[in-house]
């Protein structure tokens, strides 16, 4: 004996619901078994990406316009101000140029690199990924603004280091009647001017592969002093850190003169220390989980 089938009631939804009498169980379903996309809306997008410069403008703010930032900017002013005040009053102000040009660079390309940290390990510390990645999603677009962006700031130091070497100059020869020495070589300002750059992109390079504002600090600090010194000291380093230490394939720069080996020398260096991670942090950056 059968026993039949019944439907709930329209009038009472919370009875339970049976099987249509006319629908046998073992009938297919009709919705697809493979999902398909929908094809793309013809004519004008309503909306389009963030421009890059855009996104430029945004990491020049967050890397000048934040407390870490200003004091960072100060404290290379204040450094820069001490060596100038000391060779503008020692020896009577009797240095040249290329002394004064040394003066202003060498604070500005060792503390800069530490804006270029920050400009990435901020997003992180500071909890501002969330928001930043949420605006822009392609994160290799974003990692790239922050690269430009630090290249800018070391290029608008650099000439701002120049122009207050020769002002401090000139004026030691106005106000303290020195013999003005205005003969410095071009490879020399190039050298300068790398040095500042170089570190820069090295700064974002390591924020950018440990996302960590001390751990990127002191590897970058740290790391290259002591692969400096085990290469003095260790005669069978000598001929590898001639090659892998960028302060050591930098130095022809200073010199004036360079030839085909040191150029070598000085690409193998910045790949090692620049490109690689560089490459590796923007595939960690982009896999990274934003919290």
């Amino acid at each position: 004996m059968t026993t039949p089938t019944t439907q709930s009631s329209p009038a009472n939804p919370s009875a339970p619901a049976t099987a249509h009498p006319n629908v046998s169980a073992k009938a297919e379903s009709a919705l697809p078994t493979v999902a398909t996309m929908p094809s793309r809306l013809p004519g004008e997008r309503p909306t389009t990406g963030i421009p890059f410069s855009r996104l430029t403008r945004v990491e020049l703010r967050k890397q000048l316009d934040t407390r870490a930032g200003r004091w960072l900017i100060i404290a290379i002013g204040l450094v820069i101000a001490t060596a100038l005040a000391i060779n503008f009053f020692t020896n009577g102000g009797q240095h040249s140029f290329e002394d004064y040009l040394s003066a202003t660079m060498l604070p500005t390309a060792i503390i800069l690199p530490v804006i270029g940290i920050l400009a990435v390990t901020s997003e992180w510390s500071q909890r501002t990924g969330l928001v930043t990645f949420a605006l822009e999603p392609r994160r290799t677009r974003v990692a790239m603004a922050k690269l430009v962006s630090a290249v800018l700031i070391g290029i608008a130091a650099f000439v701002l280091a120049f122009a207050l070497a020769a002002l401090v100059h000139q004026a030691a020869i106005t106000f303290r009647g020195i013999n003005g020495d205005w003969s410095v070589g071009g490879l020399v300002v190039l050298g300068a001017g790398l040095y500042v750059l170089l570190g820069l992109m090295q700064g974002v390079a390591f924020g950018a592969l440990f996302r960590n504002t001390p751990a990127a600090i002191v590897v970058y600090f740290v790391l290259p002093t002591v692969w400096g010194i085990l290469g003095g000291l260790i005669s069978w380093l000598d001929t590898p850190s001639q090659w892998l230490d960028m302060n050591r394939t930098m130095q022809p720069l200073f010199s004036g003169s360079m030839s085909g080996e040191q150029w070598a020398q000085l690409g193998t260096s910045v790949a090692v220390w620049i490109v690689v991670p560089l490459v590796v942090g923007i595939l960690l950056l982009r896999r990274a989980e934003v919290k």
